[in-house]
């Protein structure tokens, strides 16, 4: 069974819209995870736009005693400290102890994570930050385009999984449907590359715009461990409620009407 981890990053938006606890960040994880969810996401930006710091510790303290649930804190691992209180992806990190990590090339003004990783070239300085949080005992996993040459470079420099990027086949099965031959070229070029990483002794996750209309063809890659999903959950829980569709987005991962 495909995990899903739900990204909160919208629900912290909402409430830095306004200031105060509401709504509060720990709550939605305490009603995503009853509603079904396997793990929670956060993505925590220099910026402070969304989940800030006291958020990461505070899910990480919510967590610590539920060891069957992943805590996953993804960012990028060369964006150090910032004189707006944010300590730097290392030490969050260092200070939460999530299950796992997951590295993002974002750049600070980047409006959200559009592609995967560039390996070519000098990887020295993303080993040492992989082999560093591998050693405060998060899995590592590297986000990445759905390209076989740079999966296996994933592989060669240490790294535990990927995760797909997967907004172009989102963006296919919106302008196409989910029926249409381009839509299924799409899946396949995602499904070689998921095939590629696991003959490879990497683990795949995915993430970017999934949700319940793309979910069931998607979700035809048995190789996908795990994927991350936010903005699109959360923007439906605006009309059918949080738990109500968690549900439905479980339903669609495990291919239920």
């Amino acid at each position: 069974m495909t995990a899903l981890s739900v990204n909160l990053n919208k629900v912290a938006l909402l409430r830095n819209a306004r200031g105060g606890d509401a709504p509060s960040v720990a709550t939605a994880a305490q009603t995503v995870l009853r509603a079904g969810a396997d793990g929670i996401t956060v993505h925590p930006r220099p910026d402070q736009r969304h989940i800030r710091p006291d958020d990461v510790l505070a899910l990480a303290h919510l967590l610590k005693d539920r060891p069957n649930i992943e805590f996953n804190i993804e960012g990028n691992p060369f964006a150090g400290p910032r004189d707006n209180g944010y300590p730097g992806f290392d030490a969050l990190i260092e200070q939460a102890r999530p299950q796992q990590a997951t590295l993002v090339p974002d750049g600070d003004n980047q409006l959200t994570s559009d592609h995967g990783f560039d390996l070519r070239g000098d990887n020295e300085a993303l080993i040492a930050k992989i082999r560093r949080y591998q050693g405060q005992g998060a899995r590592v996993s590297l986000f990445m385009d759905p390209d076989l040459e740079q999966i296996a470079l994933a592989r060669e420099i240490g790294a535990d999984r990927i995760e797909l990027f997967t907004g172009p086949f989102a963006d296919a099965v919106a302008e196409f449907g989910i029926d249409h031959r381009r839509s299924h070229a799409s899946l396949a070029g995602y499904q070689a590359a998921a095939r590629h990483a696991v003959e490879l002794g990497l683990e795949v996750n995915a993430g970017h715009d999934l949700d319940v209309d793309n979910l069931p063809l998607f979700r035809r890659i048995a190789e996908v461990s795990e994927v991350s999903i936010g903005h699109a959950l959360i923007a439906r829980a605006l009309d059918d409620g949080l738990t109500a569709t968690v549900r439905a987005f479980r339903r669609a991962l495990d291919g239920e009407s």
